[in-house]
C-alpha cells in the first residue's frame, strides 16, 4: 500500500468545530476532494472530557464529511496522533509508509502529528488548503495557516522532506499515476 493514495484526516469532529474555524465549509469540501480521490482514508478522532467523549455527538465526524466504506479510524487523546494510539500498527498492517495530511487544528494536532510522523520516517504531504484552525490570541487563523504551511515547507528532516501542495495538485498527480 506504500504507493497508494492515502489521506489522513485529523479531528474533523463536531465538538472540535464548536469553536469557529476558518472557512469550515471550504475546508470540508477540500477534504472531501481528497477522500474521494484516495485509495485509503484514515480518520483521526480526538477523545477527551468536555464534549469529545467517545460515542458522543461532539466526538462524531462532521456530517458533511464523506466517509469511504473502507476508511480506517484511530482515536487519540493527545495532539500527537501517534502518542499511545494504534496509529503505527494500523499503518503497518496496511503497509502505509506515506500519506497526505489534512484537518484541524493546523497549529495543534495537524502540526504535532506531522512533525512526529516525519521524524518517524513517514513520507508526508500536507494539503495546504485543506487544514484549518481558529483565531488565537496571538494570531488570526489565516496567518497561522500560512505560517504553518511555510514552516512545513522548510522543516528539516534529513532524507525525508515534508511536501506542501494544493489539493488540486495532489489530486492531479494521483490521477496521472
Amino acid at each position: 500500500m506504500s504507493d497508494k493514495r492515502v489521506v489522513m484526516v485529523v479531528d474533523m469532529q463536531n465538538g472540535v468545530f464548536a469553536t469557529p474555524r476558518r472557512q469550515q465549509q471550504a475546508c470540508v469540501a477540500k477534504v472531501n476532494q481528497l477522500t474521494q480521490a484516495a485509495d485509503r482514508v484514515i480518520f483521526i478522532q480526538h477523545e477527551e472530557e468536555g464534549g469529545l467523549e467517545a460515542d458522543s455527538d461532539g466526538f462524531a465526524l462532521l456530517p458533511d464529511l464523506l466517509r469511504p466504506d473502507n476508511a480506517l479510524y484511530v482515536t487519540k487523546t493527545a495532539c500527537d496522533a501517534f502518542y499511545q494510539t494504534t496509529l503505527e500498527q494500523v499503518l503497518a498492517a496496511h503497509e502505509i509508509t506515506g500519506f497526505v495530511m489534512c484537518g484541524c487544528a493546523t497549529d495543534y494536532c495537524v502540526d504535532t502529528t506531522l512533525k512526529v510522523g516525519a521524524s518517524k520516517g513517514y513520507r508526508i504531504t500536507v494539503a495546504e488548503d485543506a487544514h484549518t484552525t481558529a483565531n488565537r490570541p496571538a494570531a488570526e487563523a489565516e496567518t497561522l495557516i500560512a505560517h504553518y504551511n511555510d514552516v512545513w515547507r522548510t522543516l528539516t528532516v534529513p532524507g525525508n522532506p515534508v511536501s506542501v501542495k494544493l489539493v488540486e495538485t495532489i489530486v492531479k498527480q494521483w490521477q496521472a499515476n
